[in-house]
């Protein structure tokens, strides 16, 4: 037993010390090597989170080739703070504070493949700031403060696969001479002028280009780009389908959303049949061709959010085709009906097909008679008798969804109307849809066409050509310094009318007004959401609830930060128009009426038969005897006898005194049997009061 602790202590001796520390420390690694307040997960990566420091730490192994320092304080860079660091291949300085890059800054990092410098301060790129990185694969410019980038700040960066320089303050781009470069983002700039010469690159796969203000998109810089698989030009000024890629082919995701382009055609898409991601989102849609089922075979996702689509019969075919076909349709909740008023607020992807209010035909056979439902589109106008009516709902009412989806706010038509009948009236359109005076009209194709009167022009007649909309003289929408940017006023029980001017003239550069309002008094305290164009400056909200309080707010169209966001509180008033005078209205209770009144009158007419017959048999009787107003059982046979024969409905089986009627709470009328001057006779049996 002694010579074994001999032989294991002299094995424990002569052991190397470097080895015993390998063996004692976590995970194999030397706690002198991982700088202070980092934590080291492996020998080859180190990070630093949150440490608070202006300058890069030491101590950092030369062995390391993953180096984390996002949102640390860093406020500058030199060239010592990456001595001996020959090794690193990943080096993440986002969300920091720089604001310069000296030259050749990351010169001593020889083997450096990606660099994250994104979420900083930096505003110039120099010549030398990049110089001797001839092995970056990946740099990150995003979310600075970039305004200028010298000519020559990307040269010799022959291997470079990734640039990200989206969200700077960009006007102009240095020539991007990189054979590499597969993808290419420029969001959120100002380059409305790019062309063949700023992009140099043969192999680009994606360009994403949103935001940056095109009115057209360059035929011969897409037709350079014969590698190019994703497109994103959403956000900007296109205000027709850009011809350049009429003709390209292999586009696998496209986005077109928010530009002002208007109805898409079936031409337009014919050589895209490649795509299987498409975003068209925002674009004033009012519906889709049929056609448009057959143009994408290979598609998956697809976004149409945001679109006033009409989801009338010619739509019909649009949620059949996304089932068959396993579509996903992105956005759900925000692509919904705006028309007709029986789906408006309605999530378009789950109407069936019988709500689009399609026409049936009937088919007569020999043997059989079959009804079906025809899918062919038909005019608004000629729509067949056999087209039910469509219920319009009133003010009053509070429209839901039949699958517990919040609707959003529709503009309806007249709400003294309670049903409309298409055939005869060829102009049936949501009011309120044409501004300024506009005539609203349906055309062949079910598509909402204003007619603007001089002076204003737009497709719903936004447009004035000689001044701007101006605010109503009335003294509730005088804007004053300490006035806030929306208020409310002319509340009726079921709208309340927004201004916006003071909104929007705070916001010259918003393309957009979201509107986002929800019942404060009531059970269901769901947001609803609404878009708006930015030359809106008053908006009237509909389908509110009485007597209730609602918190509205605005941000503008795109931006979910929520930072710009204004809200106010805006109250409907009680509904006194249902009063006595509704119930004389209603059709039920006149139908109640009419028959009661008459069966009175009979009962009535019978009571003076009565009265007259016990007046005759007390001036005939003799020896002044007393009578009780009580017919003999001849005289009361003679009486029924006679009512038989027309005077009284056979099922009137008791004399009935009208004396007095009695009103019910539930609209029905009892008439009482028993009369105060006159005795009932003792062996009548007791008769049960009748209703009416």
């Amino acid at each position: 037993m002694e010579k074994e602790k001999v032989c294991n202590m002299k094995i424990f001796l002569t052991t190397p010390m470097p080895f015993l520390l390998l063996l004692i420390l976590p995970n194999g690694v030397f706690s002198s090597e991982c700088p202070k307040d980092c934590s080291c997960p492996s020998p080859e990566s180190i990070l630093c989170f949150q440490r608070r420091s202006s300058t890069i730490p030491s101590g950092v192994a030369p062995s390391t080739k993953s180096l984390y320092l996002f949102a640390n304080g860093i406020e500058g860079l030199s060239t010592d703070d990456f001595d001996g660091l020959e090794n690193l291949e990943m080096l993440d300085l986002s969300q920091n504070k720089l604001t310069h890059l000296p030259d050749r800054v990351f010169e001593p990092l020889t083997s450096l493949r990606n660099l994250d410098l994104s979420s900083n301060q930096i505003t110039h790129i120099s010549d030398a700031c990049f110089q001797g990185m001839v092995l970056l694969e990946r740099l990150y410019l995003y979310s600075n403060h970039i305004t200028s980038i010298h000519p020559s700040a990307f040269n010799g960066l022959d291997h470079l696969l990734e640039l990200k320089l989206q969200g700077n303050m960009l006007t102009s781009l240095p020539t991007l001479a990189m054979p590499q470069l597969l993808l290419l983002d420029l969001r959120f700039n100002v380059l409305p002028t790019l062309g063949p010469s700023d992009l140099q690159t043969p192999n680009l796969e994606s360009l994403k280009l949103g935001g940056v203000g095109l009115t057209s998109l360059n035929k011969e810089l897409i037709g350079t780009l014969k590698n190019l698989h994703e497109l994103d030009i959403s956000g900007n000024k296109l205000e027709s389908f850009p011809p350049a890629l009429k003709e390209t082919q292999g586009l696998v995701y496209l986005s077109l959303a928010g530009n002002p382009m208007g109805p898409l055609k079936v031409h337009d898409l014919q050589n895209l049949s490649e795509l299987q991601e498409l975003d068209i989102s925002s674009l004033s849609l009012q519906g889709l061709p049929e056609e448009f089922s057959q143009l994408f075979p290979h598609l998956r996702k697809l976004t149409v959010a945001e679109n006033p689509f009409n989801c009338l019969c010619n739509l019909a075919w649009f949620p059949r085709w996304l089932r068959a076909q396993s579509i996903t349709l992105e956005k759900t909740e925000v692509t919904r009906c705006h028309f007709p008023p029986i789906n408006s607020g309605k999530v378009l992807e789950r109407l069936e097909h019988r709500d689009f209010g399609c026409p049936t035909t009937t088919t007569v056979t020999t043997s059989t008679v079959k009804t079906t439902t025809t899918t062919v589109p038909v005019p608004v106008t000629t729509l067949p008798t056999t087209t039910r009516e469509i219920p319009v709902p009133r003010a009053s009412d509070n429209p839901t969804d039949k699958e517990g989806d919040y609707p959003l706010p529709p503009d309806p038509a007249s709400p003294s109307s309670s049903s409309i009948d298409q055939d005869n009236d060829p102009n049936f359109c949501p009011s309120q849809t044409c501004l300024n005076g506009g005539t609203c009209r349906l055309d062949q194709h079910g598509q909402v066409d204003c007619t603007c009167p001089h002076g204003t022009s737009g497709m719903y007649c936004e447009i004035q050509i000689h001044h701007p909309p101006s605010p109503p003289e009335s003294s509730t929408t005088t804007v004053t310094p300490d006035a806030p940017d929306i208020s409310s006023h002319q509340a009726t029980a079921t709208s309340i009318l927004l201004d916006l001017h003071r909104y929007i003239e705070a916001r010259p550069y918003i393309r957009g007004i979201r509107l986002t309002y929800r019942n404060l008094s009531g059970p269901d305290r769901r947001p609803i959401q609404l878009s708006l164009p930015s030359s809106f400056p008053e908006y009237r909200l509909r389908g509110l609830n009485p007597n209730s309080t609602y918190a509205v707010c605005a941000s503008p169209l795109g931006d979910n930060s929520g930072i710009d966001s204004v809200c106010t509180e805006a109250h409907t008033t009680p509904d006194n128009t249902r009063g006595s005078n509704a119930r004389i209205e209603d059709p039920k209770l006149t139908t109640m009426l009419v028959p009661a009144l008459a069966i009175l009158l009979v009962v009535v007419l019978i009571a003076v038969a009565v009265g007259v017959v016990c007046y005759l048999r007390r001036k005939k009787a003799k020896g002044h005897l007393e009578l009780e107003c009580e017919p003999s059982q001849l005289e009361l046979d003679g009486v029924k006898a006679g009512l038989d024969n027309g005077a009284l409905p056979h099922k009137q089986a008791q004399l009935m005194i009208p004396e007095p009627a009695v009103q019910h709470s539930n609209m029905e009328y009892e008439v009482l049997l028993l009369q105060d001057h006159c005795t009932s006779n003792n062996n009548m049996s007791s008769h049960k009061p009748p209703f009416f």
